[in-house]
């Protein structure tokens, strides 16, 4: 009796440690993909535990911050000046200029205005 449960034992073996890394190598993993991406870990208790950030860290993420708006204005200015650009060369004055202007180069009078 006792050989025949060790003979079952012994046929399920690997199924046992397969199944064993398979469950930490998961583990692993997600802890992993949680820490690296900034969710909170699990405590013993289930607690929420965040990972600790460096005053390094803290402080780039200031400065990228900043960075960041000033970027966001001077693209709010440049988006501006582009609408003011097209609004001037889509105007129907601006092309009659133009072609004033072609007209007067041809005729060869090279007066400033």
């Amino acid at each position: 009796m006792a050989l025949e449960n060790l003979a079952q034992i012994t046929n399920l073996a690997p199924l046992i440690a397969t199944v064993t890394v398979a469950g930490v190598t998961g583990w692993v993993f997600t802890t992993w993909l949680r820490v690296r991406h900034g969710y909170p870990l699990d405590g013993a208790w289930g607690q929420a535990v965040y990972p600790k950030t460096s005053s390094a860290e803290l402080e780039r993420i200031k400065l990228l911050s900043q960075e960041n708006a000033q970027l966001r204005a001077e693209l709010g200015s440049v988006k501006d000046r582009l609408a003011n650009v097209e609004r001037i060369v889509t105007d129907s004055g601006f092309g009659l200029t133009q072609q004033i202007e072609a007209l007067r180069l041809e005729n060869g009078d090279r007066r400033p205005q």
